[in-house]
């Protein structure tokens, strides 16, 4: 059975095909865009005509899915000449890069914080975390943005504001300027599991088992990290496969207040160009890596807990 929910779940596959529909009444001629101000109807007839753009929705849509079927996603009406899967892929490679590491910094900092929490249950330390958790989870990024930039880039001059460089150009560079985005972006995700770890850890701390363990002499270190974690990673396995899952499709905001030329900032600009085939593809991509993040997710839960059988 399908512990996240998600593997099985149709409704992506419908917001998918809903948004197909979706972002064809936004107001504005792709063809009138890209030929510019000083184009005739006749001149904006003629390329919509080319791209496909004069006949109906519906009719648009059906062939669309033909030719993704086939591993056909278009060409680009803003980027001429070059494939959507090409366009997108160069993006997405940022935007990997940036996931990653903003998942990373949420697993450690989130479960190490939710363990910490929770075996000083009701004293000062716990009371602290559970504050700044509640601020992670309320803050918008762009306001969290402004914060970190103002204390490393303006006032110390640590880090640089915005930008950035890929790994090709080394990996000290490269982080240099991905390190407060990845903080931007996995700082929700990491209240979000220190919570959830926190209060699955009070749980299992109450067992009957770690009980025994604590009257057989075990150390607090070994009841805590090696009896009680395991237990705990359980469901905080489903909140951590969500968080990539949000992290990998919802980096819009973050990339675009930094300037990464990721999926997010790529789907922000192909919206304001109308250009749907790029957004088709990337609205699938998001579709896609929720699908597959979330069926990891699942298949992980068989190496935490050998126990569980599908």
């Amino acid at each position: 059975m399908s512990k996240s929910g998600f593997s099985n779940n149709p409704h992506y596959v419908y917001c998918w095909n809903f948004c197909f529909f979706i972002i064809h009444l936004i107001p504005g001629n792709p063809a009138a865009m890209m030929l510019g101000p000083e184009a005739t109807p006749e001149e904006i007839d003629a390329f919509s005509r080319s791209m496909g753009l004069d006949r109906p929705v519906p009719i648009q849509f059906i062939e669309w899915i033909s030719n993704v079927v086939k591993g056909d996603f278009g060409m680009s009406l803003f980027f001429q000449g070059q494939q959507v899967t090409k366009v997108a892929f160069e993006h997405f490679k940022v935007t990997l890069t940036l996931t990653v590491l903003g998942i990373i910094l949420a697993i450690v900092f989130g479960i190490i914080t939710g363990v910490i929490a929770a075996i000083n249950h009701n004293n000062i330390l716990d009371r602290t975390i559970m504050i700044i958790t509640s601020a992670g989870v309320s803050i918008p990024n762009f306001w969290l943005w402004l914060m970190i930039v103002l204390f490393f880039s303006i006032r110390f001059s640590i880090l640089p504001p915005a930008g950035f460089k890929p790994l090709s150009t080394g990996l000290g560079e490269s982080l240099r300027y991905l390190i407060l985005p990845a903080i931007t972006l996995a700082f929700g995700q990491t209240s979000l599991i220190a919570r959830m770890t926190r209060s699955n850890m009070l749980e299992v701390l109450r067992s009957d088992y770690i009980r025994t363990a604590k009257a057989k002499g075990l150390s607090e270190l070994m009841v805590n990290y090696k009896h009680a974690l395991k237990n705990v990673l359980i469901p905080v396995n489903t909140i951590i496969g969500l968080s990539f899952a949000n992290l990998m499709g919802g980096a819009v905001v973050t990339e675009q207040i930094f300037n990464i030329p990721g999926v997010g900032r790529l789907l922000i600009k192909s919206v304001f160009t109308r250009d749907y085939p790029v957004i088709e593809g990337i609205v699938l991509y998001i579709v896609a890596m929720r699908v597959i993040i979330n069926l990891v997710t699942d298949v992980l839960y068989v190496i935490i807990d050998p126990r569980i059988e599908y």
